[in-house]
């Protein structure tokens, strides 16, 4: 049996080889498209694939927005079917150049769907390399990205080369046989991100926290006391100033909750109502967008509402926010100390201020930004704020009004009068001296006059 095993012809053998060889094809998964696999059964990617490439690349803080954002898996069955192309923005551009508040934003566990959306908008399913991009002269071509959305890639005369608005700083920096990767100078933000960004800063986010009321503050210890129990309806505990902590925003008094015992006070809906009135009124989309998007004024405010306090805002319209400079609104905290000023820790309508100009000539209400008072007084039988040219008047009154919030539209923009005075020196008087020509000579004649008188006795 030996002999007819060793002994076979070449054609048995052959054979016998070429049927094993089939076999083993035919056990393989079927692959159409007839690429090589760059995944193994294990799940495990290439090691010469453009995403491991990713990952150990300089790109550092790009590669640990995608691990924790989950998108390995989704990135490997994309690499499993065609070419990708990655827009890579430098790592200063996450570090340094990003804004603190979207950052947090990003990294916020009920935010993963936009991080992924933010991610996929910087990879393209198709190779494209540097030599493939437009012509200057044939304007920017549109592509799809990874979260369905698209971008334009367009070439400058001076010949830089862009990603919408980002600028190619590394073309075609890490090239591998599944993609490349693209360095680029800042983030791409996709308009979905950006709208889910703003509505979690808009008033829509504002929750009541502890179901408690206003503290009581030893006045001599600055501690909080054991909260005393209030009845139901009756005014806050502490003043409005109290229950401010010092810096530039608001930091009230913890808002009731739905079995709080002021629960009837439910300022969130009360702001949010007045912003909503100032947009459609018209003419005060300014202020609406700083009391909401600039700072978190808003939010403090339906704060301070539900805690039983009052407010009367005087509201600048559009046409006088346009006249204030970068330089009134660029240093920090400088937008809330502006509507700080704007705010009277009072319930005052336009009958009511009128009625106190009329009988009383300048009355000064109190405001949010301590020490400085709002001056009022009477002028062509309307209300005037203000001193000399930084005054304006009540122009569009009782814009909202709902007993616990008043708003009072105002044509210009009111800054505190500045209390510290330059004290004028004297100016030093110079004395002139007088000319002393010929006094030597007036002493030397008398000397001699008096020397030769007595010679003559």
């Amino acid at each position: 049996m030996g002999s007819s095993i060793y002994g076979g012809s070449s054609s048995q053998i052959f054979f016998i080889l070429s049927s094993f060889v089939s076999l083993s094809i035919a056990a393989l998964p079927h692959n159409p498209s007839g690429k090589s696999f760059a995944s193994s059964g294990s799940g495990q990617i290439n090691s010469n694939s453009v995403l491991v490439a990713l990952l150990d690349s300089h790109y550092t803080e790009l590669a640990e927005l995608v691990e924790k954002a989950l998108l390995l898996q989704t990135l490997e069955e994309a690499v499993g079917k065609h070419n990708i192309t990655i827009f890579a923005p430098k790592n200063e551009a996450l570090e340094r150049q990003l804004d603190p508040e979207f950052k947090r934003f990003l990294l916020e566990p009920g935010n993963l769907k936009s991080l992924q959306t933010l991610l996929m908008f910087h990879i393209i399913p198709k190779r494209v390399g540097s030599h493939q991009w437009p012509d200057p002269k044939t304007g920017s071509v549109k592509h799809a990205t990874l979260c369905d959305d698209h971008i334009r890639l367009s070439s400058k005369p001076s010949g830089r080369k862009t990603v919408d608005s980002a600028e190619l700083f590394r073309p075609d920096d890490v090239i591998r046989p599944d993609g490349v990767i693209h360095g680029i100078h800042q983030l791409l933000i996709p308009r979905s991100v950006i709208e889910d960004f703003n509505k979690r800063r808009n008033l829509r986010s504002i929750t009541a926290v502890l179901p408690e009321g206003a503290p009581e503050v030893d006045p001599r210890t600055h501690r909080l006391k054991k909260p005393a129990p209030v009845p139901v309806g009756a005014p806050p505990v502490l003043p409005v100033y109290d229950a401010m902590a010092p810096g530039p925003s608001l930091a009230p008094a913890p808002a009731p909750g739905p079995g709080g015992p002021r629960h009837h006070f439910d300022g969130e809906s009360q702001v949010k109502d007045f912003i909503q009135t100032l947009l459609h009124y018209g003419g005060y989309n300014e202020m609406a967008d700083i009391l909401v998007n600039l700072t978190s004024l808003a939010t403090e405010m339906g704060r301070l509402v539900s805690e039983g306090y009052v407010i009367t805002v005087l509201a600048p319209n559009d046409e006088a926010m346009a006249k204030l400079t970068t330089d009134q609104l660029s240093e920090p905290g400088a937008p809330e100390q502006i509507i700080y000023y704007h705010i009277i820790p009072e319930y005052q309508t336009e009958e009511s201020m009128y009625n106190s100009v009329r009988r009383f000539g300048k009355v000064k209400y109190d405001t949010l930004r301590l020490p400085h008072k709002v001056v009022a007084q009477e002028a062509d039988g309307s209300v005037k704020f203000g001193h000399g040219e930084g005054s304006a008047y009540l122009f569009d009154p009782d814009i909202y009004t709902d007993g616990r919030i008043s708003v009072q539209g105002i044509d210009g923009v009111l800054l505190p009068l500045e209390e510290t005075e330059t004290v004028k020196k004297p100016a030093a008087v110079k004395v002139a001296s007088k000319p002393r020509r010929g006094k030597l000579l007036e002493i030397g004649c008398w000397m001699f006059g008096t020397l030769r008188s007595r010679l003559c006795q």
